[in-house]
């Protein structure tokens, strides 16, 4: 199944080059009062959900895929998760270049010494808003990543069994201020993750372990890549980072980019695939 937030909030499935609305699904989910439960709603009812889905598609209204403007397929994530330096060409890649890691030796440390590290979700957009440059006296680079969105909650996960605890996939982007500073930091500022168009869902995308990725920018190829090429797979990741903390419905694993990251500015389009998953063009726009 391939699931969709377009347009206002509204709930999609696609197939068949449309949009299927079945928004009237998000009725039957629970009422919460405060506190609210940690992780997504929609993501952590997902399992029971996908039989009215079903149902409510037989009566939906449709438009085309090329009428939707897509969100981020997850409106709720509790945390953004990210990989650093995942792709050993990348690794190389950085070594050889001090614009990317300004000397600073943490940036260059191999993923299992470096840890994951958390992005800001206030910086999560889809595929329809854009990208907007915040800081133009600085570098500002495009990083494709294939997105993992957790479907349960998770706690010292072993590698064996943690593809269970996957809800499904979507094409992520990790757009990167070159600097001195944490990554967290860099990697934060508004519209900085962009995950779209949509999320497959595990069943129908079973195996994460080879899948092409690439990103070009103004048609011009900057990264492709194979997931096969992880330093540490989604697997791995996942029960690296439940060995730290727990991961809840709706939190987000980016599981790092390849080499040929680069700059991007105003007025570029950045067109992203990830195999199984789809194609995306994201805009990018002045603050």
């Amino acid at each position: 199944m391939i699931l969709c937030q377009f347009n206002e909030n509204r709930l999609g499935v696609v197939a068949d080059n449309a949009v299927h609305d079945v928004t009237s699904v998000l009725e039957t989910l629970p009422s919460h009062r405060y506190p609210y439960p940690a992780g997504d709603a929609f993501i952590a009812a997902l399992p029971r959900l996908r039989d009215q889905i079903s149902s409510a598609m037989k009566q939906a209204r449709t438009i085309s895929v090329s009428e939707a403007r897509f969100l981020s397929p997850v409106a709720n994530p509790g945390k953004i998760v990210a990989a650093p330096v995942n792709y050993r060409k990348h690794l190389e890649e950085a070594e050889a270049n001090v614009s990317l890691h300004h000397q600073n030796p943490a940036h260059l440390r191999p993923i299992r010494e470096a840890g994951l590290f958390l992005k800001a979700n206030s910086s999560l957009v889809g595929e329809s808003q854009g990208v907007t440059i915040h800081h133009m006296d600085r570098r500002t680079d495009h990083e494709v990543e294939l997105a993992v969105i957790i479907g349960e909650r998770a706690n010292r996960i072993r590698a064996e069994d943690a593809l269970r605890v996957v809800a499904g996939y979507c094409i992520g982007l990790d757009i990167t201020v070159r600097g001195g500073e944490d990554r967290s930091f860099r990697k934060s500022p508004d519209t900085y993750t962009v995950l779209g168009p949509w999320m497959v869902t595990a069943d129908q995308l079973t195996d994460p372990t080879s899948l092409d990725l690439s990103i070009s920018v103004n048609g011009e190829l900057r990264q492709k890549a194979n997931t096969r090429d992880l330093i540490l797979g989604v697997a791995e990741l996942i029960e690296f980072a439940t060995s730290f903390y727990t991961l809840y419905p709706g939190d987000v694993l980016l599981t790092g980019t390849p080499e040929g990251v680069g700059p991007i500015q105003p007025g570029d389009v950045m067109h992203a695939s990830v195999e199984g998953i789809g194609e995306m063009d994201v805009q990018v726009k002045a603050a």
